[in-house]
C-alpha cells in the first residue's frame, strides 16, 4: 500500500463508511456534467455499489480509490476506467468534492500516485483523460503531469443549452 501514499495524501479502497461522502459527491449537480450523471443516486444503490467495490480491476475493468488527507478525511475520488489489459490502457478521472480543497496540490498528488501505480503495478502502457475544454484547472493539472493534448472532440457535451468541446489528453509510459 505504500505505493499509494504521497507526502500529503494517500489513496485507499472505498469502505462502507464512505457512503455519506459518495452520496454527497454523486448527487452534487455541479459535477454531473463531468461525470455524465443525469439523475440522483439513492443511498441504497450506492451502498450496493460499495458492497461490490472490492472486486478486482481485471474483473470489473475499473478501479475507484478514495483520496484521503493525512487526517483520514476523504476529499475526493480518483479512478481508472475502461481498463483494457490486452492493449494496456485505461482512462483516468478525478474529482475533489469541495472547492476549498482544490488548487492545493491534492489532485496533482493523487493523479501522480495513480499514474505511478498504473504504469508500475498494472503494467499499463498508456492512460488517457477526457477534460472539458472550459475546465482550465484540469487542463493545467494534466499538462503539468506530462499528459499531452492529442485531440479535441467537437460539441461533445451538451450542457445548459449549449454544446461544449472535450479535450483528450494522453500519457504514454515510455
Amino acid at each position: 500500500m505504500q505505493k499509494l501514499k504521497g507526502s500529503n495524501i494517500y489513496l485507499r479502497a472505498l469502505e462502507p463508511e464512505d457512503l455519506d461522502f459518495l452520496f454527497l459527491l454523486e448527487n452534487n449537480e455541479a459535477i454531473w456534467e463531468v461525470s455524465g450523471t443525469l439523475t440522483p443516486y439513492s443511498k441504497q444503490v450506492l451502498g450496493h455499489y460499495l458492497e461490490n467495490a472490492h472486486r478486482d480491476i481485471f474483473d470489473v475493468k475499473q478501479l475507484r480509490l478514495a483520496i484521503c488527507e493525512a487526517s483520514t478525511q476523504v476529499v475526493g475520488l480518483v479512478d481508472l476506467f475502461d481498463f483494457d489489459p490486452k492493449n494496456k490502457r485505461a482512462g483516468l478521472g478525478i474529482v475533489v468534492l469541495e472547492s476549498q480543497n482544490r488548487n492545493k496540490g491534492i489532485g496533482a498528488e493523487a493523479v501522480a500516485l495513480l499514474v505511478q501505480y498504473a504504469f508500475q503495478t498494472l503494467d499499463l502502457h498508456q492512460l488517457y483523460a477526457n477534460v472539458g475544454a472550459d475546465n482550465a484547472p484540469s487542463i493545467h493539472l494534466f499538462e503539468k503531469l506530462g499528459f499531452s493534448l492529442v485531440g479535441v472532440k467537437k460539441d461533445w457535451r451538451y450542457s445548459h443549452g449549449a454544446y461544449k468541446d472535450e479535450l483528450l489528453f494522453q500519457k504514454i509510459n515510455l
